[in-house]
């Protein structure tokens, strides 16, 4: 998404950025404390921060029929995973993954007990039988068979079963303090760097393969198209439906706070 941002291919007027690269969890906890102007987070955790932050319209990775998968190894079923004794590796609390997996397997007893895993050691630690199940995501969506271990439930697919729509899993947000004209100029020059890289595709690749795990290019290509394509330039009418029922659900079944009304900062026609 900010290949055009980070290689300076984009006009950005009187702002500077400065790129910080941390895993979403991270992301998560610092959003929680308003430390960033602006950050990646997941859908789950915005509840938390919606006083201080507005999502963006810009920037976001849905799952349209795909999501974040719950692994096993061989012989292991999804009912013997519902109880206080079984263990299931999460990527982190607040992650949009760890919220489908709850509304997905229920949160009340029979329980699982969630053990946070830096999210790329989690297939590891599953095939190691560290933990009963492994909830991943990222490029571990695309490798994690080449370790002998078996899909249990795609939450994507899940998601869009029950309620017709995508699964919206993280997105970008923007501190409301910085003022309504920043955030709009922003939001702005956010969409102006994905429309870039989208356009110069194999360039961005490139660039973000600096940064993948265990990913040769073919799988990189094939990951970036599943998470920054045109969802991420807008969530549109039934994105931002898809928020709201996912944040609705999660309400009802308390596990995130109840959101009044839902906060975007729209890109201009002209961004």
């Amino acid at each position: 998404m900010f290949y055009g941002l980070a290689k300076g291919l984009i006009p950005t007027g009187r702002y500077r950025f400065e790129h910080v690269l941390q895993d979403i969890q991270t992301l998560n906890q610092r959003a929680r404390s308003g430390e960033l102007e602006i950050t990646a987070i997941s859908i789950h955790a915005y509840p938390y921060v919606a006083d201080r932050y507005a999502l963006t319209s810009v920037g976001c990775s849905m799952g349209d029929w795909y999501g974040p998968m719950l692994i096993a190894r061989p012989g292991v079923a999804m009912e013997w995973l519902k109880h206080p004794q079984r263990t299931i590796a999460i990527p982190g609390k607040l992650t949009t993954a760890f919220l489908a997996l709850q509304l997905c397997l229920g949160k009340a007893p029979p329980a699982f007990t969630p053990v946070v895993v830096p999210f790329d050691e989690i297939p590891a630690h599953v095939r190691d039988g560290k933990a009963d199940a492994g909830l991943i995501i990222h490029e571990g969506q695309l490798t994690f068979r080449s370790l002998g271990l078996e899909l249990l439930v795609d939450l994507g697919i899940w998601w869009q079963e029950q309620t017709g729509l995508p699964l919206p899993l993280g997105g970008n947000c923007i501190r409301k303090d910085l003022g309504k004209a920043v955030c709009q100029e922003v939001t702005d020059i956010l969409r102006l760097s994905i429309q870039y890289s989208l356009d110069h595709r194999k360039q961005a690749v490139e660039y973000a393969l600096q940064f993948g795990r265990d990913l040769d290019r073919d799988l990189a290509d094939k990951f970036v198209g599943m998470y920054v394509n045109d969802w991420t330039l807008d969530y549109g009418p039934r994105g931002r439906a898809a928020i709201t029922t996912l944040l609705a659900k999660g309400a009802a079944a308390g596990l995130v706070p109840a959101i009044a009304a839902l906060e975007f900062v729209t890109a201009s026609s002209k961004g």
